[in-house]
């Protein structure tokens, strides 16, 4: 299973990572700039809907796949905050709660999963939202401009990530609550 067609799309975020990352460091204009690694981003992360899509549809889910689909997901959301962050288009703040919320849920759900309790941490409609959110406000923030003369990505785009930020906190204070009874239960 690590090369079917949805793992593939997978495998191809990961790899967008560098492309979306050097696109910066082109001797181009930077409204140029800006606007490939956005078309990128909103590629790349269009993948994660089709995966899902791909495996359910051509039956070839697979643990593995259901491993590294939210990796590779992290992975972009990450490096194109660092990138922004390195732009001056998002305050270091901000990635640092976002990129530790993402580190401690990890590591909160891979304990969960040794201890048998990964039921109480699985995916929550917060935490779809937080990631919808997210995956809207970077390619704003990327792209840095009026779009058709009307929007400031900018402005719209650090609202939204800061509408993300809020989310990302009450995610993890949702997830680790769900959490505490079966930590307690078995530190006891």
């Amino acid at each position: 299973m690590f090369l079917t067609l949805p793992t593939l799309l997978t495998w191809a975020r990961i790899v967008a990572i560098p492309l979306i990352v050097g696109v910066f460091y082109l001797p181009w204009p930077p409204a140029l700039c800006n606007l490939i690694a956005t078309v990128m981003f909103v590629v790349f992360a269009l993948t994660d809907w089709a995966d899902g899509w791909l495996a359910r549809r051509l039956n070839q889910t697979s643990a593995f796949g259901a491993f590294l689909d939210p990796v590779a997901d992290k992975f972009l959301v990450c490096a194109s905050l660092l990138v922004l962050v390195q732009l001056g288009r998002v305050h270091a703040l901000v990635a640092l709660v976002i990129i530790g919320r993402e580190i401690a849920i990890s590591a909160l759900r891979e304990w969960m999963a040794q201890i048998g309790a990964s039921r109480s941490v699985a995916v929550h409609m917060l935490g779809k939202l937080k990631t919808t959110t997210q995956m809207v406000a970077i390619p704003f923030l990327l792209y840095d401009g009026n779009l058709f003369g009307l929007i400031d990505t900018r402005l719209w785009g650090t609202v939204l990530l800061l509408v993300a930020t809020v989310l990302t906190i009450w995610s993890m204070v949702y997830y680790l609550r769900k959490a505490l009874p079966e930590i307690r239960a078995k530190a006891g």
